[in-house]
């Protein structure tokens, strides 16, 4: 053996210094990496616990939500809203499933799947795929929401709303020689929407107008040449609408605070219409395109009814709105379907979500004054 000296020594106790460093190193690497899965796991179990489960069910059920209020639209992509019950959800409802996944007649597909036991049906009954249905979970419920008071007049009046709303484009198509094109659109209140109000109808005390909705869509149907007589038909359909709304309160009717949160409801069902009318740049669905079409002019019929003392009390706001529904307007020029979209359902979203956030501004103003008084 050769001579170890003191030089030799020192490398070799260094050597063993930088092995004992990089297996310290080692060990907290891995030590830190188990905390990680241990931490994890116990929140998973957290989760998954049934009785967090079950608070959170038990919250869950005994919300209530002021429907079509601007607080509970998004328009970004339809998240945060208010949850659509898809046993009970007219078409325009479930139409934002179909606008946010993009999936043709979705709506339908949905409907004609009824009823679910759970949302997860969505996927077993093959109505849409996990990774769609990983798009939209949030939005989904079975459960009933139980509105009261002003959320269940506003319920009520957009509701009624998108009645008139089909109504409107239904006219506007038989103006233009079009009964076929007329037809679905006086067939939705009647298919769609009038079995989701007619309890608040009865409670309301309003005289059952659907014999009188059914009357119109069969005299359309049977492609009547009496011009006068459709003309009759269309008027009484709309004074049952309008009698239905005027069963609410008339200082109601006439509040801003009101009938903004109205508008909101239509310009929602309205965005919802066209992101599934339009793909690609193209109007490919036109009973959608008129649908929004509908929903927009009777949105700016009402708020013209506002307008001033819109523009006396919040000249801001409505500086905002006024123009934003100008524009909005511009993108149904015609009651028939362009081949190209005036503007994408992004921008149409965004001019949306312009009349709501100032609409909001209307609403909390008025929320405001009414706890400083109550107060």
């Amino acid at each position: 053996m050769g001579k170890i000296d003191d030089q030799s020594i020192c490398k070799i106790g260094t050597l063993q210094v930088e092995d004992f460093k990089k297996l310290i190193m080692k060990f907290c690497f891995y030590f830190r990496s188990f905390a990680v899965v241990v931490l994890s796991l116990i929140a998973l179990t957290a989760c998954s616990d049934p009785a967090n489960n079950n608070q959170s069910n038990a919250t869950s059920t005994s919300s209530t939500t002021t429907a079509s209020s601007p607080a509970s639209t998004n328009h970004q992509g339809h998240a945060g809203g208010k949850k659509i019950n898809i046993n009970t959800a007219i078409l325009s409802e479930l139409d934002k499933f179909e606008a946010q996944l993009g999936v043709p007649a979705l709506s339908n597909k949905i409907q004609a799947s009824r009823p679910y036991a759970n949302p997860e049906e969505l996927v077993s009954k093959k109505v849409i795929t996990q990774q769609q249905f990983d798009q939209i979970k949030d939005m989904v419920t079975i459960e009933d929401i139980v509105l009261t008071g002003e959320a269940k007049d506003v319920d009520y009046m957009t509701k009624l709303g998108l009645m008139k709303g089909h109504l409107l484009v239904a006219k506007e198509l038989l103006d233009l020689q079009k009964p076929d094109q007329a037809e679905p659109h006086i067939g939705h209140p009647v298919e769609e929407i009038y079995t989701d109000v007619e309890d608040q109808l009865q409670e309301r005390n309003v005289k059952e107008f659907k014999t009188t909705l059914i009357g119109f869509q069969d005299l359309v149907k049977s492609n009547a040449k009496d011009t006068n007589k459709v003309k009759t038909n269309y008027q009484d359909s709309m004074q049952a609408v309008d009698t239905a709304i005027q069963a609410l309160p008339e200082k109601e009717r006439q509040s801003p605070h009101f009938v903004l949160q109205v508008i909101n409801g239509l310009l929602d069902a309205a965005n919802s219409e066209y992101g599934a009318a339009v793909a690609n740049g193209k109007v490919s669905a036109a009973i959608e395109y008129q649908d929004s079409r509908g929903f927009v002019i009777y949105a700016d019929d009402l708020y013209k009814t506002i307008a001033g003392t819109m523009e006396k009390e919040y000249p801001d706001a409505h500086k905002a709105i006024a123009s934003s529904m100008t524009e909005l307007k511009t993108v149904w020029p015609t009651p028939t379907a362009p081949a190209s979209a005036v503007k994408t359902p992004d921008q149409v979203s965004q001019l949306i979500k312009t009349i709501e956030q100032n609409a909001q501004k209307v609403v909390n103003g008025s929320n405001t004054t009414t706890n400083q008084q109550k107060s």
